[in-house]
């Protein structure tokens, strides 16, 4: 594909329905980046100059259309404790080290790493993301006025109504301008904007962090850097995975990884915060009608415009309109079948399900629901796996030769299995192993083979392994013990 031929893919396919959705997302970036700033402990401006660079330049530099990066409380929670120990500055050098950490993780090709992401984790993750946008919207819900309520409703009324009528205008936006021109015309007293904290009237400047350079200065703010690394590329490529499922188009997940350290670079040096990918903000895009890198663009450009232009206008949107606006987004990201679905799939992978929306949703953390998930899932699968294993023998017509055959995959679930399948107790003066229908796949699976192999011998019967594939026998040339010097003493212990 040619260069013209790309551009115009990636960025002008779409023009006006890319626009309008990166309108719509920008709006609704602005109290999700001062609550986020919050959540870190720093002046709102870091969020929001934060949200402005990395959309801007994940734009460019990201491998998936049409998702919205920016600041996100996955990251913002991890700098609290730092920002509060050390300060602001520690903080954008964290963001900068992180970003690095990223793009190595890109050169080591980290994205393939989704490939053992189980669609019951995914599933889990989407729904607890799902739960925590709704909690999120909590405080605007609670002990609010019934105008609030009324607002709210109407505003989910006017989303799912107006593309009933007609998709020129993001139904969302729609709902913006209304419930902004109701609140204005009526007086109504609910909270806006600008009652969430001082918007930046300025451009960012372009500043190295105030830090010491040495070693002191790295070990502070390592072990944030490579928390925020690693929450940051987990929920980027998961959301990818899902923007992926949402368009049914395909992303270069190690160009995103690499495309996120570059924004967070940026971010710090412009003194913002790290971001990531946010599902929120992607599923408003997406659903709004962008698909292209123009969308992801004009929601970090029109956001710096709201914030150095239109600030004072901005203020004046009323929260219910935003707050309507992710309540849809919570709605619709959450997979309503799943639930049907925990009644006829197998019970493992419900359980999986289950076990990730729980930690995601009781920690607030998305790499550890995630990884509790994965984890879950390799257990399940391995265990499964373990009982699809039987080993079966025959004895000759003279009853001194055994022949034992093993059928399935030899590995550390499976290997107690395997060894007490033998009797060594029977007097023989051949045993014959027949590998044929197996397969061994590490170092427990063939120590096992040793062990049978020198027990035997030890008995003083004579022992042959037959039927190894290739795959085998290249484990078992590299690691066997038994045909060794002082096999015995090494596999036995005596």
């Amino acid at each position: 594909m040619s260069f013209v031929e790309r551009l115009r893919l990636d960025w002008l396919s779409n023009i006006r329905a890319d626009i309008l959705s990166g309108i719509v997302v920008a709006l609704a970036l602005i109290p999700e980046a001062i609550g986020f700033s919050i959540i870190a402990g720093v002046d709102p401006k870091v969020g929001l100059y934060a949200s402005v660079v990395i959309a801007i330049v994940i734009s460019f530099a990201g491998g998936r259309p049409a998702m919205i990066s920016a600041a996100t409380a996955a990251t913002a929670v991890l700098f609290g404790a730092l920002v509060r120990e050390h300060g602001l500055q520690y903080l954008l050098a964290a963001t900068i080290l992180a970003g690095i950490i990223q793009i190595v993780a890109g050169w080591l090709r980290v994205g393939y790493l989704m490939r053992f992401v189980s669609r019951s984790v995914m599933t889990g993750f989407v729904n607890a993301l799902a739960i925590l946008i709704f909690m999120a919207q909590l405080p605007e819900l609670i002990d609010v006025t019934w105008q609030t309520y009324a607002m709210i409703a109407v505003g989910l009324a006017i989303i799912y109504l107006v593309p009933r009528l007609t998709r020129l205008v993001p139904s969302p936006l729609v709902c913006i301008l209304v419930l902004t021109a109701i609140a204005l015309a009526f007086g109504i007293d609910v909270r806006t904007v600008a009652d969430l904290g001082e918007l930046p009237d300025a451009l960012p400047v372009l500043l190295l962090p105030d830090v010491p350079l040495n070693l002191d200065t790295l070990w502070i703010i390592l072990p944030t850097a490579i928390g925020v690394a690693a929450v940051g590329l987990l929920e980027s490529l998961l959301t990818a995975s899902i923007v992926d499922q949402m368009t049914d188009t395909r992303s270069d997940k190690n160009r995103e990884s690499i495309g996120q350290g570059i924004a967070n670079i940026a971010s710090g040096l412009f003194g913002g915060m790290a971001g990531c990918a946010m599902i929120g903000q992607s599923g408003i895009n997406v659903k709004s009608g962008g698909r292209t890198r123009l969308s992801t663009f004009t929601a970090g450009a029109f956001l710096l415009f709201l914030l150095l232009v239109l600030g004072d206008w901005v203020g004046f949107i009323p929260m219910p309109a935003l707050v309507a606006i992710m309540l849809m987004v919570s709605i619709g990201t959450f997979n309503w079948s799943s639930l049907i679905d925990l009644a006829h799939h197998p019970r493992r992978s419900s359980v999986v399900m289950l076990a990730t929306v729980l930690v995601v949703v009781g920690t607030h953390n998305l790499a550890l629901g995630v990884g509790v998930g994965v984890l879950l899932s390799g257990i399940f699968f391995a265990w499964k796996v373990a009982q699809i294993f039987r080993v079966t023998s025959s004895l000759s017509a003279d009853g001194r030769q055994r022949t034992y055959r093993v059928e399935g995959q030899l590995f550390f679930a499976s290997a107690d299995n395997f060894l007490d399948a033998f009797d060594l107790s029977e007097p023989l003066d051949r045993m014959r192993l027949d590998l044929t229908a197996a397969h061994i796949w590490d170092l427990t699976g063939v120590n096992a083979v040793d062990k049978v192999v020198l027990k035997f011998r030890r008995a003083g019967v004579e022992v042959d392994v037959l039927g190894l594939n290739d795959a085998s026998t290249t484990i078992m040339d590299k690691l066997a013990m038994h045909d060794r010097p002082n096999a015995m003493a090494k596999v036995l212990g005596h």
